[in-house]
């Protein structure tokens, strides 16, 4: 069900965005994040400015990251470059997840690829995923579910899939033992036999273990 602030049929949309650049807010930042859940690797965030007035049809397809095929997101991905204002990436890894925790580095993720993004443009307001993100730095709206309603933070899920999936696929080629290039570090019944086996990599979530 769409949020009540947002009578669009289609979804993702670009309500919010719309709703701030009518209000004299020009750079909004659609904010997401991928790779809470994993037993290894970074947790990658993705920030998207798409251009004030964007004609939401240029993006037509794009939704949260899960929702699409490897070859949808690759496709996604080129669109989303192409159009976007600014898009940054920022990651933290899983030696930050042992020490921080993941909720901390969830949101050092977010102010990376923030600050990456705004070297591109002054970014006024930020939309997020979920929940506010306590100290993130930026002006920033929440949103439940705002991969599935909100076009900027669909693109920014996009694109942090994307990232993170080619780093756990070149990460795979050291340590092919895991499959990484098929599992992206999460805890299938091949990656835990094999951590079992072989112990973990410096880039295992010591933290998170291994069930």
């Amino acid at each position: 069900m769409k949020p009540d602030w947002c009578h669009c049929k289609k979804r993702p949309c670009l309500c919010a965005e719309s709703s701030l650049w009518e209000a004299g807010i020009p750079y909004v930042a659609g904010v997401d994040e991928v790779g809470r859940g994993p037993l290894a690797g970074p947790v990658v965030a993705a920030a998207v400015v798409l251009p004030p007035g964007f004609p939401p049809r240029r993006l037509a397809g794009v939704r949260d990251s899960k929702a699409l095929t490897p070859l949808a997101r690759a496709r996604a991905v080129v669109r989303i470059r192409r159009h976007a204002l600014a898009i940054g990436v920022g990651a933290a890894s899983a030696g930050e997840i042992d020490r921080l925790g993941i909720t901390v580095t969830g949101r050092l993720a977010m102010q990376r690829a923030l600050a990456r993004a705004q070297r591109r443009c002054e970014i006024t307001h930020v939309l997020v995923d979920g929940h506010p993100v306590r100290d993130l730095g930026y002006p920033q709206t929440a949103i439940i579910r705002g991969d599935h309603h909100c076009l900027s933070i669909a693109a920014a899920s996009v694109i942090a899939k994307e990232v993170r999936d080619h780093l756990m696929r070149r990460l795979a080629l050291r340590h092919p033992a895991f499959g990484w290039e098929h599992n992206a570090g999460y805890g299938t019944r091949t990656h835990q036999q094999a951590l079992r086996e072989h112990g973990p990599t410096p880039h295992h979530r010591r933290s998170f273990g291994a069930s």
